[in-house]
């Protein structure tokens, strides 16, 4: 049986075809001709994203290391293109993971589902009503995924947050690429559940003697912050919505027999800051600017100015996700707002020997490492940071399996520029 949960890897297949070069009718004349791919799909823009060009940028502190940490050397580095989410992803965006991941799971308990080929599949169609249109019948069949009855206030039936588990499935081609002889290829896939849901709790957990219980109730699920950066998610949670972004793109793209896309992705630290810069070298901030304020005085991001002015820039905690002007690649936020995660493991001496080419380091950390091995860089400051943070070349870092009400993210693929 297939399962419906899993996150699929795009694997594209070779197959013969009745044409050769430049869509001619192929010939079997015993001249190489090559095969026709297909024809291309048309989603030559992803929705809600923006191309970041190819380019070359200084990578690192454009101003003085005020730390005397030298975790971040200047260096010169070279970066393919790319698509970047413009926004971060918002509570919305989120909402519709976790909508999918419910309403599959209900599907299954239901037996929604439908044979194709000999393989089962969920019926969609019946799945997607089920709590928007509920039936009486089914309550029962539910239970599974619902609070049990000594965790209810006042009786009331809620789903159970810790049932919602995505079943997370990729291909580590870090791994494979040092692959031994006839090693089988089973040993470079990664399967593992993960909670999924938010941990709304972070605004009360993150601030001592704080009273922050209103957002731990609303944040999340009151419509007027449906655009606002979504938090509390780690960076497990974070790379569990990317593998899931792809499976719900490519699965479209299948029922359209249509090639399926590569996949998204959490960007590299190199690419953040790239992107962040908006192709302005030198710079400290994403406005291009050397300071926090416009001519005007007023402040270019959410963030902690002065000593604590938190209302001064318009926002207490965070902002709308499109708050803000954005730079001159069309990102918003790039800094202040919510930090970001970054696929890129934290390790002090990494800018010394990456290469100078997509620099990147990374390490698929588990559960029985040592907690040094789980740091992941974080970058672009938040709403409680002071302004150093929000410079483009700052490092920070937090771990993988910690949620925060400041850190948030946002994807990239690998795609050709729009025509």
């Amino acid at each position: 049986m297939k399962n419906q949960l899993l996150g699929l890897v795009a694997v594209a297949s070779l197959t013969l075809a009745s044409c050769g070069k430049s869509g001619q009718s192929y010939k079997d004349d015993g001249q190489l001709r090559g095969v026709a791919y297909g024809k291309a799909n048309n989603l030559t823009k992803p929705y809600g994203m923006v191309y970041v060009p190819q380019g070359t940028f200084h990578m690192g502190p454009s101003d003085e290391d005020i730390n005397y940490a030298f975790t971040a050397r200047n260096r010169q580095v070279s970066i393919s293109g790319f698509w970047m989410d413009a926004t971060e992803i918002t509570n919305s965006e989120y909402h519709q993971f976790t909508n999918w991941v419910r309403d599959s799971i209900a599907a299954k308990l239901l037996g929604y589902v439908k044979q194709t080929d000999g393989e089962e599949f969920i019926d969609w169609k019946r799945a997607r009503t089920i709590f928007s249109k509920p039936d009486k019948g089914t309550t029962e069949k539910l239970d599974a995924m619902m609070l049990t009855t000594d965790n209810r206030i006042f009786g009331r039936r809620e789903i159970d947050a810790d049932k919602l588990v995505y079943e997370y499935e990729d291909f580590n081609f870090k791994a494979a690429a040092y692959r031994k002889p006839n090693e089988p290829r089973s040993k470079f896939i990664v399967k593992e559940p993960i909670k999924i849901y938010p941990d709304t709790l972070v605004w009360v957990r993150d601030f001592s003697y704080s009273y922050n219980e209103p957002m731990a109730q609303r944040y999340y699920s009151h419509p007027a912050y449906a655009d606002y950066p979504v938090v509390g998610v780690n960076w497990k949670q974070a790379t569990a919505f990317c593998n899931w972004r792809t499976h719900y793109l490519n699965s479209f793209l299948e029922s359209k027999k249509k090639p399926t896309e590569s996949s998204f992705r959490l960007p590299t630290e190199a690419e953040w800051e790239y992107a962040a810069r908006g192709g302005r070298s030198q710079s400290l901030f994403p406005w291009g600017s050397y300071y926090l304020r416009n001519k005007k005085g007023c402040l270019l991001a959410n963030f902690k100015p002065g000593r604590g002015n938190y209302p001064e820039d318009g926002a207490l905690y965070t902002a709308r996700a499109d708050a803000y002007w954005p730079n001159d690649f069309g990102l918003y936020n790039m800094a202040g707002n919510v930090s970001e995660w970054t696929s890129s493991l934290y390790y002090e001496g990494a800018y010394t020997f990456m290469h100078d080419m997509n620099p990147d380091i990374r390490w698929n950390a588990q559960d029985s490492d040592p907690p040094r091995m789980k740091r992941k860089v974080i970058r672009g400051g938040s709403w409680k940071d002071v302004g150093y943070f929000l410079q483009v070349g700052t490092r920070a870092y937090e771990y993988q399996d910690t949620a925060k009400s400041y850190i948030g993210f946002r994807c990239v693929i690998d795609l050709p520029a729009a025509k």
